[in-house]
């Protein structure tokens, strides 16, 4: 199973089954994470954290502080696709890391990003 990643006319498949997704939230300047699985070509976020609350960040009641970041489970079911904004008028690019490397994605204005999980990495 590859992470195929669609970016800046760009496609990047990477040998990984598990990531991750790291940003500054716009307003907060509070950094906010989610760990994503890839399972039977959908994928899946296992857990969220955000260091604080505030603008536009509802903690749900699972929520637990842990090492100064509230840590919590999303209840969400799987999706085929993540597609990211790519608008590069945000304080910081998405980063997305699996356990060998990081990337920086959406830094600049462009068309969103999609992010799929697949045996073979092609576009339509």
């Amino acid at each position: 199973m590859s992470l195929c990643i669609a970016a800046s006319g760009k496609l990047i498949a990477l040998a990984a089954t598990a990531f991750s997704l790291n940003w500054t939230h716009s307003v907060e300047k509070t950094i906010w994470s989610e760990s994503w699985i890839a399972e039977g070509g959908a994928l899946r976020v296992v857990e969220a954290s955000v260091e604080g609350s505030g603008a536009g960040i509802g903690l749900p009641d699972n929520a637990v502080l842990r090492d100064g970041r509230w840590v919590y489970s999303p209840q969400l079911a799987p999706v085929e696709t993540i597609i990211l904004a790519a608008s590069g008028a945000t304080v910081s690019p998405w980063t997305l890391c699996t356990p060998a490397a990081c990337l920086d994605l959406g830094g600049e204005s462009a068309e969103p990003i999609h992010i799929w999980a697949s045996e073979r990495c092609e576009t339509e």
